[in-house]
């Protein structure tokens, strides 16, 4: 294949719309970490996660001819992975994150045990906090923040304006720092 990462992925695209599973194999490994974070961020649970991962890429592949191939490939399956999450929160009607749900995270080789454990825990309050966030506050923040989707794209895989965006944005970061505060608060109060 060309060394030219678009023209590969343009190539598995078209190898995969004419039943090449084995080219779609490599797009879903290519795009695996994506589509797998931004379920986990969204439902708060790895099962979950794992589970949605599996369902998301089944639809992009039932859904592959439908494709625009004048947009990114990520944003269209991220577009597809933010969809199915949002109908999966709307199903259990906003079960709220608990610790227990979030996965733990390996520290790194070149942090000490104390830094990895505080930065563990700082990662456990903002998934905590975003579990808080109602999902349509919840869906633009994973989107712009943890995928670094434009608000052009945001707005085409939601198909909400520029500015409803911006505004919920800016209302989700006031939210995850309140929850945040007061997360670190009864932290505090809990160990004086």
């Amino acid at each position: 294949m060309s060394s030219d990462p678009q023209v590969e992925e343009a190539i598995l695209i078209e190898r995969s719309v004419h039943g090449d599973q084995s080219a779609f194999a490599d797009l879903m490994q290519r795009y695996a970490g994506a589509v797998f974070g931004l379920a986990f961020r969204m439902l708060g649970s790895v099962h979950d996660a794992e589970d949605a991962s599996q369902e998301i890429f089944l639809r992009a592949y039932i859904n592959l001819a439908s494709y625009d191939r004048s947009r990114r490939f990520s944003t269209w399956l991220l577009t597809i992975g933010s969809n199915y999450c949002i109908d999966r929160l709307r199903r259990r009607r906003f079960a709220w994150l608990t610790l227990d749900d979030v996965a733990p995270v390996l520290p790194s080789d070149a942090r000490s045990p104390d830094d990895a454990a505080i930065d563990r825990e700082s990662r456990d309050a903002v998934q905590q906090a975003l579990g808080t966030l109602p999902e349509h506050y919840r869906q633009v923040t994973v989107l712009r923040y943890w995928h670094d989707l434009s608000y052009d794209e945001i707005a085409r895989a939601t198909g909400l304006s520029e500015s409803t965006i911006k505004t919920r944005l800016h209302r989700a970061r006031r939210m995850l720092a309140e929850a945040i505060d007061t997360s670190v608060w009864s932290t505090e109060q809990a160990v004086h």
